[in-house]
């Protein structure tokens, strides 16, 4: 590849990251109704999702980092509007831990299925999203909500399970969307395999 093509790749590469953790931010921010042990509702594992069926598992995961470092800093990107370092010390940490972890698991699996079936693409991202939801994220976010609140496992757990079904709906969309941002560029997850 010369390096005017590899230039291009790395600013095409930059630009969806870059594009992909600004939409996670929007989606965090907005609708953020409470829920659960003041963990709100938001769209953010919805970003996440798009952004890992979208991108693939490395430009997925490094999105979501971008928006979680930026967040860290001090932009009021996290859930209601929160920022800086002390949110992850509260009950959300344990999610946020989650999410590069989440977008990388689901991002393998969009990327091994891409070339298949549309419907196969949704059903596979979808499946993965699902598991990803009670696996990792809310695996996680149990442990920091645990920790966060000095409750049990069993009770953070508890606080947890209601996000599940809004979450797997989420994962579900974002293949759904996915799909056909795929069939539209179709060049966007055979870049991610180099």
């Amino acid at each position: 590849m010369s390096s005017t093509a590899t230039s291009r790749t790395t600013t095409t590469d930059l630009a969806l990251v870059a594009t992909f953790a600004a939409l996670i931010g929007v989606c965090a921010i907005l609708p953020a109704i409470n829920g659960v042990a003041n963990v709100p509702y938001t769209l953010q594992m919805f970003g996440i999702f798009l952004a890992a069926a979208v991108l693939g598992p490395k430009r997925g995961a490094f999105a979501v980092l971008l928006y979680l470092a930026v967040a860290t800093a001090g932009v009021p990107i996290f859930a209601k509007g929160a920022a800086g370092p002390g949110v992850w010390s509260g009950p959300t940490g344990g999610y946020l831990v989650a999410f590069p972890i989440a977008a990388l698991l689901v991002g393998f699996v969009a990327l091994l299925v891409a070339r298949r079936s549309p419907t196969a693409f949704v059903g596979a991202v979808s499946v993965a999203a699902a598991i990803v939801t009670v696996a990792v994220v809310g695996t996680l976010g149990t442990l920091g909500m645990a920790r966060a609140l000095d409750v049990s496992m069993s009770v953070a757990w508890g606080y947890a399970t209601p996000f599940f079904i809004a979450d797997i709906t989420k994962g579900i969309i974002a293949a759904i969307v996915a799909s056909a941002v795929h069939r539209a560029f179709p060049q966007l997850l055979r870049t991610a395999r180099k």
